[in-house]
């Protein structure tokens, strides 16, 4: 995120740090698009979650799942624990801090090419024994229920411009979601642990070699949920991230927000998977 979180005093930050033993000065870093960022002396980056969009219990799960994974997998960066043992600090009512150790190297970007190396770790990830509380991934889109309400009735937006973009869309969002109740029906059994995301942009190359990060949509699922996104195929889970991204942004751009760089490219990405679809 390139914009601050609201509601999120400096020092509320500085106080979850501490519970790390972290006491040095937090420099934003304005990258990804969801949490919000911070990294203090080139040794530790933090994750900042609205727990608004993104639910505290679903959160710690797939933490604790990510700091299991690391004990048998060494390209997991999983999250530290805080001194009293915690992945998930709170931090105030809206938003909890997770700490993760700093991985040098360079990442990519959402769309960039894959290296054909991610393919070898997500074969690890999904022969493994899922830890113990390991999250299902779910098969559904989140916050399906409002979007498809908003398809008969949609109300009124904070943004206008999107309400206009999302009305001369209703009758293909409306196809996609029954193409994708079709294609769920046609999913193998198959269960393992995923990863949710592992493009470009959640894959660092350092010294050591490949990393994955980006750990909160850990799930078990079956395997094309990672493989589509490293070259391989998947209709299902394809339309299944377009028209999670339109119910993300969907909420984003219906409440109250202010005119930022953030909401822009919100209204952006909105505009362009609809278009797509």
């Amino acid at each position: 995120m390139e914009d601050l979180p609201s509601g999120l005093p400096e020092h509320e930050l500085k106080t979850g740090l501490a519970r790390y033993g972290i006491t040095g000065p937090p420099v934003y870093a304005p990258v990804g698009f969801g949490d919000y960022h911070w990294t203090v002396y080139d040794r530790w980056f933090t994750s900042v979650s609205d727990l608004t969009t993104k639910p505290l219990a679903g959160l710690r799960q797939a933490m604790e799942t990510a700091a299991s994974l690391a004990e048998q997998l060494p390209f997991v960066v999983a999250p530290v624990r805080s001194d009293d043992g915690e992945t998930v600090v709170l931090l105030n009512d809206r938003y909890a801090l997770s700490v993760f150790p700093y991985v040098m190297g360079k990442a990519g970007s959402f769309g960039d090419p894959v290296h054909p190396g991610v393919s070898e770790l997500l074969t690890a990830l999904h022969r493994c024994e899922p830890p113990a509380g390991t999250p299902v991934a779910p098969i559904d889109v989140p916050a399906r229920a409002a979007l498809t309400a908003l398809l008969d009735e949609p109300g009124e937006w904070f943004s206008d411009q999107a309400r206009e973009v999302f009305v001369a869309h209703t009758e293909i969002l409306r196809a996609a979601l029954t193409e994708l109740d079709l294609l769920a029906g046609q999913l193998p059994d198959e269960r393992v642990v995923t990863h949710g995301e592992p493009h470009a942009g959640n894959v660092i190359h350092s010294p050591q070699g490949l990393c994955l990060i980006d750990w909160d949509t850990v799930g078990l699922a079956p395997p094309e949920r990672d493989h589509w996104l490293v070259g391989g195929y998947s209709a299902f889970y394809s339309l299944r991230w377009a028209v999670g991204d339109i119910a993300e942004f969907t909420e984003k751009l219906r409440a109250p927000h202010e005119q930022s760089r953030d909401a822009e490219l919100a209204l952006h990405y909105f505009t362009e998977t609809l278009k797509n679809l």
